[in-house]
């Protein structure tokens, strides 16, 4: 149950940061290092705005835009690796383990 109220809590938010930030309603051709700032500079504008107004003006469009924009989900079934998010994934895995390594042979 927990994980149920956490996404739609999680599913909320972007729905409300999507409203507030056109930029970040659809697919982003940029670098995935500027799609991470972009999401997070909208957050941290969120999360002011959120806690100085008494209630939010795009609440009332949140539940339609959802059930929109869930109509509008496609299901990814296949997916290529790319180097780039190999590295991402096993880097820091990687250097863990040697440091580990290279701790425990002391």
């Amino acid at each position: 149950m927990k994980h149920s109220s956490a996404r739609i809590v999680i599913e909320r938010t972007f729905g409300l940061l999507k409203l507030h930030w056109g930029m970040i309603r659809n697919g982003s051709y940029y670098p995935i290092d500027s799609q991470i700032a972009i999401i997070l500079a909208c957050c941290y504008l969120h999360n002011p705005i959120r806690q100085q107004m008494s209630s939010d003006p795009f609440e009332p469009q949140l539940e339609a835009f959802l059930q929109l924009e869930g109509n509008n989900i496609g299901v990814i079934d296949c997916t290529e690796s790319s180097t780039e998010w190999t590295e991402f994934r096993d880097g820091p895995a990687t250097r863990m383990w040697d440091a580990w390594l290279a701790k425990s042979l002391r």
